[in-house]
């Protein structure tokens, strides 16, 4: 990758033009607007994914597979409004200049990639995890031992896009200590393909791909239940009982009174399992079922729960908010890498930054409005706190 040390070169920390407004300019209407705006967003960011973590550990009912990665999607979040929204912050307020280290800046870079790239790569780890369990339920795993390795797989994988700028990418000669940004634009290139333009297609494709089974699925099984219902004979006679039938099996006949009778005698015969009128799915009397514990049980077909299927109708909500609030900025931000004579203007790449940021103030209350568990456990933990 060559160094080009250009002015009008963009960085993950954007909303800083090619000619800086000075130190005084951030005191301003543009900088109180900045400073508050900063403080609200931050609040906003802590106080809702610390909700959403806390919930999920506390609760049992929201711990499932979905929301180990919408914990990590949190905690992706929190980390960016502690270690790098701050210093946004404070660089939009001095209108745009940077005025501490540049290895401060580098890290900030640096964390800044990685937090982003965490957010896009925990959506497409919780799209492959639904993908799985929904094509191919019978190996899916449910204890949790593939969730976490698709978590730390999206970290290992987010820390290696952005660790080139920690190893001395933007240590470049003549480098303008006053502007924080990415100096190289062949690795601004790299890291918006590694963490957006790539990731997001596969992401889409495998969330079609899993409700698309998904509508499948719950078509074979509106299928197998209305194939079950009890049969009402249209002649005259006696209505069938449907507590004879029993709730489960309903295409299963009342036992005949010689299998009710007590095992304990010897001279009983065995019953002929052959002769049953629906075969072995049939639920036998308890008698039956001491004297022959080696039965073959009832086949159960992988399903899926009525929990995860909530969670997975409030995900099309996270990915479509996020790709609302990220496109914009990753179209401005590789726009600038690859078309330097391009003339963006400082205030759109300000715009297109924020909004980016906003999405982490987003998530918890996209959890709210569509999730009823996460909610009613929301306003459970607030009332224990309040």
């Amino acid at each position: 990758m060559g160094n080009n040390n250009t002015d009008d070169d963009g960085g993950l920390l954007a909303g800083r033009g090619s000619e800086p407004l000075g130190p005084g300019a951030g005191l301003g209407g543009a900088g109180v607007a900045a400073l508050v705006g900063g403080v609200l967003l931050i609040g906003l960011v802590l106080a809702g994914n610390s909700l959403v973590c806390v919930s999920v550990a506390s609760e049992r009912t929201l711990q499932t597979p979905t929301n180990y990665f919408i914990v990590s999607l949190a905690a992706a979040d929190l980390l960016l409004a502690i270690l790098v929204l701050p210093l946004f912050v404070y660089s939009e307020v001095q209108g745009g200049v940077w005025l501490l280290s540049p290895r401060l800046c580098d890290t900030l870079m640096a964390m800044d990639v990685m937090l982003c790239t965490a957010s896009i790569f925990n959506l497409c780890a919780i799209s492959v995890d639904r993908f799985v369990a929904v094509t191919v339920p019978l190996s899916y795993n449910r204890q949790g031992q593939r969730q976490q390795l698709l978590i730390a797989a999206t970290w290992l994988l987010s820390a290696a896009v952005a660790a080139p700028v920690l190893c001395g990418l933007n240590d470049v000669p003549g480098r303008d200590p006053a502007v924080c940004r990415l100096e190289d634009r062949d690795y601004v290139v790299y890291s918006s393909v590694c963490s957006f333009f790539l990731p997001c297609p596969l992401m889409l494709l495998l969330y079609w791909a899993t409700f698309r089974g998904l509508r499948r699925w719950e078509a074979a099984r509106h299928a197998k239940l209305h194939s079950r219902a009890p049969r009402r004979p249209s002649g005259p006679g006696p209505p069938v009982s449907d507590n004879a039938q029993g709730p489960l099996f309903p295409q299963c006949l009342p036992p005949s009174p010689s299998l009710l009778q007590s095992p304990s005698g010897s001279n009983q015969p065995e019953p002929d399992l052959s002769q049953r009128p629906c075969g072995p799915e049939c639920p036998l009397p308890d008698a039956m079922l001491q004297q022959r514990p080696a039965l073959p049980s009832c086949r159960r077909g992988a399903k899926i729960t009525g929990r995860e299927r909530k969670a997975m109708r409030v995900l099309p909500v996270v990915v479509g908010a996020f790709l609302m609030c990220w496109t914009p900025f990753f179209v401005v931000h590789i726009t600038r890498a690859l078309c330097p004579a391009c003339f963006v203007p400082p205030s759109l790449v300000s715009a297109v930054t924020w909004l980016g940021y906003v999405n982490s103030a987003l998530n918890p209350i996209i959890y709210t409005i569509f999730n009823a568990e996460f909610r009613s456990v929301f306003r459970k933990s607030l009332r224990l706190r309040c």
